[in-house]
């Protein structure tokens, strides 16, 4: 078309189109719902898709993102909206502001979310922490971003290195790297990978951009509490790392129990990220509720309530799951794949870059790794020698590269923290930027010497 090969026309064709939606949003102030559904036409049609296809590649993706993430996000905000009410995240924020000091307290929220992030899908991590964010910024009057930032470091870099997330554990299974290996050199490399990008990057762009958080969520989420006795500490940490207890239960249960073994389909059931969480809300609503004082009238007026600022987000996230779908099946991803296998480079930095590509133009992390490692373990086997575990965490770390607005994640922090489309990429994009190159620096440093 226009002279051009179908390989070239699509990669225009996908720049045209983020830009244009951007331009909706920024210039012409349309909702990013409405402005996704457009963008995604608009690529369905440009490349040649059939209507039906466009219909249906749209629908998947938007079903595919809600069908997990939309019931996470739901059972997450009930969850953080008892723990708002009854004061526990009030204690955990006092404690880290004890523990820690005002002057630190955004080394105790990436701490906190690194380690919290390890077993849990990052959706489920930060409808779990966001209310920690607004209540120490309440408590402290730190910027929001300044301690919103480490946390989305510590949850994004785990979620991109280290099993048993989705796209790493995956990648093991491609390329036939052994998970112990790899979930040690993950770790190796997460930490301080997250450091750099969050409270060291999250004090300096906190400098520019302090953040104004949504007020609807802010009353919702970092109330005071009308309880002048709060949950213990105890209690409080049982009850929200109950989900992450449940799921490192799972993994250790599918790790040393053999298929078919009752235990092991048990611990799957409860130890799968939607039962567990669930799970915990159950159990919040006595230890939050009722142990608290708490009628089963107010509990249930409680959870309806916080459903309704979740809406306009839940849809966002749908849409832009959409858009994503309509970029993979368009064929973007794949033309971007093999142009980077064709560069003559080191088999970690190709992973890399592979991954990288495949993120910017689809939007998701999963799908980056998942494709990235399909492509390059071809030409793995034409190279002897390669550390596979390095090439798993290569493929999880290009795949954290520049998210932006078709990547799902965009909007839910944009929506959370209350920032303008701008803003969310000097901070967000900017902050999964760092963490994807620093984390290559870290992985071409640790092949030197295993």
């Amino acid at each position: 078309m226009f002279g051009m090969s179908h390989e070239t026309f699509l990669l225009l064709d996908a720049v045209v189109t983020v830009i244009g939606l951007i331009v909706l949003i920024t210039k012409f102030k349309l909702h990013p719902f409405i402005a996704l559904i457009i963008a995604a036409a608009f690529l369905g049609l440009t490349s040649g898709m059939p209507i039906g296809t466009i219909i249906k590649a749209f629908q998947d993706g938007f079903g595919g993102v809600l069908g997990f993430v939309g019931i996470i996000l739901a059972l997450g905000t009930m969850l953080g909206k008892m723990m708002a009410e009854s004061g526990g995240a009030d204690q955990i924020a006092q404690t880290l502001i004890r523990a820690f000091g005002k002057d630190k307290v955004q080394w105790a929220m990436m701490f906190a979310a690194f380690l919290v992030g390890i077993p849990l899908f990052f959706e489920i991590g930060f409808v779990l922490l966001i209310p920690l964010v607004f209540i120490v910024a309440r408590r402290t009057g730190v910027s929001i971003i300044k301690i919103g930032i480490p946390l989305l470091a510590g949850l994004s870099a785990v979620h991109g290195l280290v099993p048993p997330h989705p796209g790493p554990l995956l990648a093991i299974g491609v390329f036939g790297a052994d998970i112990g290996k790899t979930i040690l050199y993950g770790l190796i490399v997460a930490l301080p990978t997250a450091i750099i990008a969050g409270p060291i990057y999250g004090t300096f762009i906190s400098k520019y951009i302090p953040g104004h958080p949504n007020q609807e969520l802010v009353d919702q989420l970092a109330r005071e509490p009308e309880s002048a006795e709060l949950p213990s500490f105890s209690i409080t940490l049982i009850t929200v790392l109950l989900p992450v207890f449940l799921m490192l239960l799972k993994t250790f249960a599918d790790v040393v129990l053999p298929d078919g073994n009752f235990l092991r389909t048990f611990m799957d059931l409860v130890g799968h990220p939607i039962s567990a969480l669930l799970l915990a809300l159950l159990l919040s609503l006595y230890t939050f509720g009722h142990r608290q004082g708490m009628g089963s009238n107010k509990i249930l007026k409680l959870l309806d309530a916080s459903l309704a600022p979740t809406a306009a987000i839940i849809l966002i996230i749908g849409a832009g799951g959409g858009f994503k779908q309509m970029l993979v099946t368009s064929g973007v991803g794949d033309v971007i794949g093999h142009m980077a296998v064709n560069a003559q480079i080191s088999p970690i930095l190709l992973a890399w870059l592979v991954a990288a590509v495949i993120r910017i133009a689809t939007g998701s992390a999963t799908v980056a790794t998942i494709t990235g490692a399909g492509i390059v373990v071809p030409v793995v086997g034409m190279i002897p020698g390669v550390n596979r575990e390095l090439l798993v965490l290569a493929t999880g770390a290009g795949s954290l590269i520049l998210s932006h607005v078709n990547d799902a994640g965009f909007w839910l922090v944009k929506q959370y923290f209350n920032m303008t489309v701008a803003e969310t990429f000097k901070t967000w994009t900017a902050m999964e930027t760092i963490l994807s190159i620093v984390a290559l620096g870290f992985i071409l440093l640790l092949s030197m010497f295993v």
